[in-house]
């Protein structure tokens, strides 16, 4: 059984981050799932990153939709199940936690938006693994 905390924080991460994503022909569920990844990634090697859930999400400056300065961070405080994107994010945080989804980005650790400008100086230093949507997702 799934810790309800955990499923909401990773649920409220994946809205934050790729909620855009969702109605995307080149996004849509694996979009959401590959975030979702990240996280479980990260969570698998018991490091820098955290040691449950809620410290990989929240540890600061690594999941944007979370910093106290970003605009998403009070949508997806305040957002709840009523709305249907964020109730996909539920079933898939939930379908994620309980391994019954594969990780579609072949262990990736790090992503960014090709929407940005400028990749993030440490996309340099990363092997990129996939694009899903408009996100490009890097292994350490």
């Amino acid at each position: 059984m799934i810790d309800v905390f955990s499923r909401d924080i990773l649920a409220r991460t994946i809205y934050g981050e790729a909620r855009g994503e969702w109605a995307r022909l080149d996004g849509g569920l694996a979009a959401l799932m590959a975030v979702g990844n990240v996280v479980l990634n990260r969570l698998r090697l018991q490091s820098w990153y955290g040691a449950t859930v809620e410290e990989v999400c929240l540890k600061p400056c690594q999941f944007s939709c979370w910093n106290k300065a970003d605009p998403n961070r009070a949508a997806l405080e305040k957002v709840t199940a009523t709305d249907a994107t964020f109730a996909t994010c539920l079933r898939v945080a939930e379908a994620l936690l309980e391994g019954r989804w594969p990780d579609v980005t072949k262990g990736a650790t790090h992503y960014y938006s090709t929407l940005l400008a400028t990749p993030p100086v440490w996309a340099a230093l990363l092997t990129a693994r996939i694009k899903i949507g408009q996100h490009l997702f890097f292994k350490a």
